[in-house]
């Protein structure tokens, strides 16, 4: 169980307060794009990243859909926009309080790979 602030003391969280907390993780990370674009932008952290890059980098989004996560990650503080001396480039950049959320996309690329290898494992054992 995980720990909460009660006046000055720490306690155990309840079963409610827990779902409250990764119900907003959820609301914050959930979707198809924005921890990919947060795991992205860690990863090229010295790098300078603008949209377009992204656009091309990151298989499959539209620009649309990436401009709306970022403007999402903004809000919420993971992701900082930085205007360019060419007005026609913005950069993007992970926060600090983003790379905070690496621990997670860690865990969540260890069990993609994971699951991966067992499905292939699974799938070879049937085709004997």
């Amino acid at each position: 169980m995980g720990q909460v602030l009660d006046g000055n003391q720490m306690r155990e969280a309840s079963c409610t307060e827990e779902l409250r907390a990764m119900r907003d993780a959820l609301d914050i990370l959930g979707g198809k794009w924005k921890l990919m674009i947060l795991r992205y932008l860690a990863n090229r952290e010295l790098q300078e990243i603008y949209f377009k890059k992204m656009e091309r980098e990151i298989q499959g989004i539209s620009a649309k859909v990436l401009t709306k996560e970022l403007r999402d990650l903004e809000l919420n503080l993971l992701v900082a926009r930085q205007p360019s001396e060419d007005p026609v480039k913005v950069f993007y950049k992970i926060t600090a309080y983003g790379k905070s959320v690496f621990p997670v996309t860690e865990s969540l690329v260890s069990w993609g790979l994971e699951y991966r290898e067992k499905v292939k494992q699974e799938l070879a054992a049937l085709v004997k």
